[in-house]
């Protein structure tokens, strides 16, 4: 998927106008647009700009990575993990790990019933 059409689904998914994310942005509406309709590539400042006012990774936006969910928060707090010493880490991956394996559970059995 071209970055146009990342951005086009993650201003609609945000409820979004052009103007809102250019506002939100300080990207050009016009600029924007182009972007979308893929009339231009945005630079690396206008990319970095516009993956903060939608929330998401500029790797994501660019279309570098399928995970939708690593938003930028997600991201922000995965490289400050990998700071910790290694026995805090492994803390919190075995406190993931548990409500990870709680939430398959509770999936699994309710999709029994």
């Amino acid at each position: 998927m071209n970055t146009g059409t990342i951005i086009s689904q993650l201003r609609d998914k945000n409820s979004f106008s052009q103007s809102d994310l250019a506002e939100k942005s300080q990207v050009s509406r016009v600029m924007i647009g182009k972007y979308e309709r893929g009339e231009a590539v945005p630079s690396i400042d206008a990319a970095k700009k516009i993956a903060d006012a939608l929330g998401v990774s500029l790797d994501y936006l660019v279309g570098q990575t399928s995970q939708t969910s690593f938003d930028k928060r997600t991201l922000e707090r995965i490289i400050e993990l990998e700071l910790l010493e290694e026995s805090k880490k492994q803390t919190l991956y075995d406190l993931i790990d548990t409500y990870i394996r709680d939430f398959k559970t509770r999936k699994a059995f309710a999709n029994v019933e």
